[in-house]
Parts: structure tokens; C-alpha cells; sequence
């Protein structure tokens, strides 16, 4: 499981998915699962992160979910129509 920061405005964006992709690199099983539980503060800039990331998993063939999306998170990808996009990890 992948961990997302307690903060992650478009200030951290691009160290984030750095560092996500070059954690996604060394996972071995097919399902990558981000962690977003700590996500205190945060913009738009977060879902740029996860979709990103998400091309980054599909494109290597592995399965993408997010545990632990933040409810205003969520309520801002329903808002611009990519919330199916950040499937829920079971």
C-alpha cells in the first residue's frame, strides 16, 4: 500500500508522484492500492496526483484503488465527473 501525505497541494505535487512512482516501481502484485487516510489539507491538485498516478498503474498493467479518500476529496472528483475513476479499495 501506497501512502499519500497529510498535505498535498499543487506546492507538493510533483515530489508526491515522484516518489509514488518510484514506490509503484518496486511493487510486485498486480493491485496498487494508495492510501489517502492522512490527507489533512489539499487541493485540486491531489486528484491531478491520483489520476496521474492511476495512467502510471494502468499502463504497467496493475490494478489502481484508493483506501481512505477524504470526503471533500470525493465530493470534488464527483464534481468534475471523475470520482468512477478513483475506485474504492476493498
Amino acid at each position: 500500500m501506497l501512502l499519500l501525505p497529510k498535505e498535498l497541494t499543487q506546492a507538493q505535487a510533483t515530489t508526491c508522484l515522484r516518489g509514488l512512482l518510484q514506490d509503484l516501481r518496486a511493487q510486485s502484485g498486480v493491485n496498487v492500492v494508495v492510501d489517502a487516510s492522512a490527507l489533512t489539507r489539499f487541493d485540486s491538485a491531489a486528484l491531478a496526483v491520483l489520476l496521474e498516478f492511476r495512467r502510471q498503474t494502468l499502463a504497467l498493467n496493475k490494478q489502481f484503488s484508493v483506501q481512505g479518500l477524504p470526503t471533500r476529496l470525493a465530493d470534488l472528483a464527483a464534481l468534475y465527473g471523475i470520482i468512477e475513476l478513483l475506485p474504492a479499495a476493498s
